[in-house]
């Protein structure tokens, strides 16, 4: 029986990348995003759920269709960043950053945990370096992705007498639609950054390991570092 996986921001960079190493690797996927489609992949494997994860309303929605899925993996991808100085920010934009980032990842597996820890499966949280130290401009977006770790690893020792795996995932920059409203983006240079296939390779190893041993924390850094300002 083909197992199913549930991966959010599917439609583009990480996430998207996941979703095609899961299809690749067997795995009926519902992929996940605002403007995600049928035709966005060429599976038959491919199912395309539209829902903006930043929105109480559709989440709610969502959570409520998930419980009624036999879902074997959580792939919490979705997620976006804004670098300013906090009384910059706005209202809404810390709102936002924070239910996308953290509070959505809860409450989907909030909704898809009896289902995981029945089939024996996986949550995987697509964390941030940025989870793990402190950098300045970067207050809300690091608390969020903290939470989110600290989250998952609450969680580890919760469910450790099932057979459900659960790994942080952090990536150092990667190249994707992530950096497009920013005014940075990543290196030019391959080894002063990370692709998005980098991180699918992570999520591929993490679920051809021994069921037994599990790899609850995954930090991937570009060998040399590299950031460059927007012309």
């Amino acid at each position: 029986m083909t197992k199913l996986a549930v991966v959010t921001g599917a439609s583009s960079g990480i996430g998207k990348a996941i979703t095609e190493k899961l299809l690749f690797l067997g795995y009926e996927v519902v992929g996940i995003s605002r403007s995600i489609e049928k035709k966005s992949f060429e599976s038959s494997a491919f199912r395309a759920i539209q829902a903006d994860l930043s929105n109480k309303k559709e989440t709610y929605a969502l959570c409520e269709k998930l419980k009624k899925e036999p879902i074997h993996i959580l792939i919490n991808a979705a997620g976006f960043g804004a670098f300013a100085p906090h009384e910059e920010l706005s209202v809404q934009t810390i709102t936002q950053m924070t239910f996308l980032n953290l509070t959505a990842p809860m409450l989907l597996t909030n909704a898809t945990l009896r289902s995981l820890k029945k089939e024996s499966g996986y949550l995987i949280n697509i964390n941030s370096i940025e989870a793990l130290r402190a950098s300045k401009f970067a207050g809300v977006y690091s608390a969020t992705k903290a939470g989110l770790k600290a989250f998952g690893d609450s969680l580890f020792e919760e469910t450790r007498k099932s057979k459900l795996s659960i790994t942080n995932i952090n990536p150092d920059m990667t190249e994707s639609a992530f950096y497009d409203t920013l005014r940075f983006e990543t290196s030019s240079k391959e080894n002063e950054k990370l692709f998005a296939r980098d991180i699918a390779d992570a999520v591929a190893h993490i679920l051809s390991m021994r069921k037994g041993a599990v790899v609850s924390e995954y930090t991937i850094r570009s060998l040399h570092f590299g950031i460059q300002k927007k012309k």
